[in-house]
Formats: structure tokens, sequence, C-alpha cells
């Protein structure tokens, strides 16, 4: 470990020294407020001490952990993701009477995981990554433990995250069986090699890692578990497992099987699940009137239609496909945020009922959801209108014509249900006064920075494409 070993692990450092401080402060002295600031130094520090890796620098931190310049961006992903998080959950909480504090350690440990895997050079890394962050959204999800739909939500997720988990230590035995090491960054040239003596081992590993992948990234034919955990889980604890879980898996694809590198049966395998996943992903949401699952079933879409960039390599793949989940984070963070501050704590906002004539009773929350639901949908002037292009532009370069055309018939059909949304929102005020509001100053401000954001990308995205360009 030299200097700059030492210096680029230094994010990592504070996230877990955030979590140890976080751990001791809750044995000696419980406080709901200094808990949510500690996590919140932890992800700043965790920003702050970020290496500039810019320009294809790339520094090994022992033969585990690899940073370059797309580890960097990821960390920042994350530990914003982990702020905003942190900041609409605040409110919510507040209205619980049990144990609070233990949420934000919990979130810290699983962005610590989702930065692990998006730094992992060696399969003992990526496995202890992944199992930080699964553990931690293990209790997550059913906090706080309300009704028996949280717990069923976190049983499933459970059990369907151990059955990913024995495919990827699987694939992992079965690489070793045929590499005779456990490098994640050898397995493209590997598989490449269809004159290797150990090719069927080698490609049987990757196939059973790519199951896993499958389940964690929730893509047809692995999205089962999708809606129902994120209608049983507490809505910024959705907006998580939408974001950074999935974010997390993204970023150790790419340096999997990196764009450009994917033997021709792998690319046919992928093409067919990014299709399966952008058709089944708004086709099973246009009947659906529990918003959390619309926004469950569109994520499957939306990991298809990133697939899309993924599938095409060249140049622009990795870019497109970073930017595109950078728009994706913040559509989604924005979108939970509604539905976590229009929530109680008894009961939360996911009807479609609920949103009945919101505009009339709650106009700057109803505006944040519309331009939310339009930025979902890609339309001009919200971030999702240039994350889509480029993945349509990433997709032509590719030449991946099949592809380009299912993510545009599909985000057609997807203009349907968001446009419900929409227009619930602006239907006449029923005689009820709607959910409780558990909003808090804190979460508003929050949700007023994402709106920003999201409005920013979307008229100045050039802004956004040429950082990300900086250190891919």
């Amino acid at each position: 470990m030299n200097p700059a070993a030492w210096s680029a692990v230094m994010p990592l450092v504070c996230l877990s020294a955030a979590a140890i401080v976080l751990l001791v402060l809750i044995g000696v002295h419980r406080r709901h407020g200094a808990a949510v600031t500690v996590a919140l130094a932890g992800f700043a520090t965790a920003l702050a001490t970020l290496p500039d890796l810019s320009g294809g620098r790339v520094v090994q931190a022992t033969p585990l952990l690899v940073f370059d310049g797309t580890a960097v961006v990821y960390l920042a992903l994350f530990a914003l993701a982990g702020a905003a998080t942190v900041l609409l959950s605040y409110g919510y909480l507040q209205a619980y009477d049990g144990r609070r504090e233990e949420f934000y350690l919990l979130v810290l440990l699983a962005v610590l995981g989702a930065s692990v895997l998006a730094v992992s050079n060696h399969f003992a890394a990526l496995f202890l990554g992944l199992e930080i962050l699964s553990i931690a959204l293990y209790a997550l999800i059913p906090y706080p433990h309300r009704t028996g739909a949280q717990l069923e939500a976190a049983v499933k997720y459970l059990i369907l995250a151990a059955v990913s988990s024995a495919f990827l230590l699987f694939g992992m035995a079965l690489f070793y069986a045929g590499a005779g090491h456990m490098t994640i960054g050898s397995v493209a040239a590997l598989l490449g090699n269809a004159t290797d003596p150990a090719i069927r081992w080698l490609t049987a590993g990757a196939a059973f890692m790519i199951v896993a992948v499958g389940f964690k990234l929730a893509v047809v034919p692995f999205h089962l578990w999708t809606p129902d955990v994120y209608q049983g889980a507490p809505p910024p604890i959705a907006a998580f497992v939408a974001t950074v879980s999935k974010g997390a898996i993204v970023a150790l694809l790419l340096r999997l099987l990196p764009p450009g590198d994917l033997p021709r049966g792998f690319i046919a395998i992928f093409s067919a699940v990014a299709m399966a996943s952008m058709i089944a992903g708004n086709l099973l949401a246009l009947r659906q009137r529990n918003i959390k699952r619309i926004l469950a079933y569109s994520s499957i879409a939306h990991m298809g239609y990133l697939l899309v960039a993924y599938l095409a390599g060249g140049s622009m793949a990795t870019a497109a496909v970073t930017f595109y989940l950078a728009t994706y984070f913040v559509t989604n963070l924005g979108a939970f945020g509604v539905v976590t501050l229009l929530s109680g704590p008894d009961k939360d906002a996911e009807d479609l009922d609920d949103y009945h004539g919101l505009f009339w009773r709650r106009p700057w929350l109803a505006g944040v959801l519309v331009l939310m639901v339009f930025s979902l949908a890609g339309l001009p002037l919200t971030a999702g209108f240039p994350g889509k292009f480029y993945l349509v532009a990433a997709g032509v370069a590719g030449a991946r014509w099949m592809l380009v055309v299912t993510l545009a018939v599909t985000s057609t059909i997807g203009l349907y249900y968001y446009l419900r949304i929409a227009v619930t929102l602006f239907a006449r005020a029923p005689e009820t006064t709607g959910p409780p509001s558990g909003s808090a100053l804190i979460g508003r401000l929050t949700l007023a920075g994402l709106t920003g954001v999201l409005v920013w990308i979307g008229v100045l995205p050039e802004a956004v494409i040429a950082l990300i360009r900086t250190f891919l």
C-alpha cells in the first residue's frame, strides 16, 4: 500500500469510519438528528476524498481493489444517492416511535457495499461487497416494521438474494476451475479465447455469474421479485434499491464484461434479455394502480433500455450507460421522494387514488412528480430526454437496430401509464383530504435540489456528459 493506494481507498475508509462512529453513538446516546448528521458527514467526507483519476489514471490498491475514473464516478453517484436517501428518510422516520438510528447505519453500510462492488478487481472483493450491500438491504426493507407486507417483501428479497448469491459463488468456482485465478479483469479476455482448453469451464462460470447479475438488476426473466419488494419497502428504501443497488451491479458489469468485449453468444443472450425487459416492464405496468408497483415495472424496462447502450459497444457505450444511470438516479429518487413526503406514520401513499387531485391540494409536490414521470417517459426539458437520446445514439452507432426499435416502441407504450399518473394529479379534487403528509423541511429542500438537477441536466446535458467523459 503506497501513498496513492491509501489516497484511493479513503472514500471506503470514510464510509467505514462513519458507520463505526454511528454504531458507538447509538450505544452511548440515541439521537435522531445526531445519527443523520453522522451519516451525512460520512457521505460528505467520502465525496471530498475521492481521488482525481481523470484522464485514464488507474490505482491498484492490493490485488482486490482497483480505482479508475469509472470507479470515481460511481462512488460519487452512490454517496450522493445515499445522502439523498438519508435526507428524505428524516421526516419519514420522525413519526416512528421505535428505534430510528439503526436505519442510517444500515444505509451507510449499504453504500459501502455498493462502493466495494464498483472497485472490485477480485471475486473475493466482489462477494464481500455484494454481501455487505445485500445484508443491509435485508434489514432496511422491513424498516420500520409496521405491516406484514413489509416483512413479506424482506423475506422474498432474502430468498431471491440468497439464490443469486448461490449462482454467483458457483460461477466463481467454475471460473476458478478453468482459469486458476479469480481476477475480474481477465474474464472478458479469457472468454474471447475460443482455443483455451478450459473454455467450457470459463463459459459456464460466466453464465452462472450473469444469472446472478440478472437477479440483482431485476431484468426479465429474473424480475418477479421487484414489484412485491418495492411495494413492501418504505419509499426511501424502494428508491435506494432502484438506484444504488442496481447502479452497483451496473458498475460491476462494466468491469466484469466491458462493452465491446462480449463474446458473440453472450451478446445474443443479453439482447434477448434487454428486449424482453423493455416489453414486459412496460406492458405489466399498464394495468397497475399502485404507484410503487408502476415504478417497479418501470425500473425493469429502464434496465432494458440501459442494456441497449451496453450492447452497442464502441466509444460511446460506457459514457451513455453512466449518463443514463445518473439521470435514472435523480428521477427515481425524486419520484419516490414525493411518495415519501406524502406518506404518513400508518400508511404509505402508494395507491393511485391517493394522488387524485393532488395538484389542487399540494401543487408543489404534484409539480415535482409530474416532472419526474415526464423524465421517466423521456420527454424534452427533463433529464430523461438526453438520457434516452444518448442510449439511442449509442445503439445506432453500434448498429443494434432491433434493440433501438424496441426501445422506441416500448417507450411509446410507457407514455400511457406515465401520463395516467400526471392526469390523475390534475383531476378534480375529491372530498377527502388525501393521505397525511409526513413531509419535513429537509425533505422538501431535498426534492427541490433533485428537481433543479433534473431540469439542469435536461436543458444542459453537455456539461454532465463532458464531466463523465473526463473520467471514463
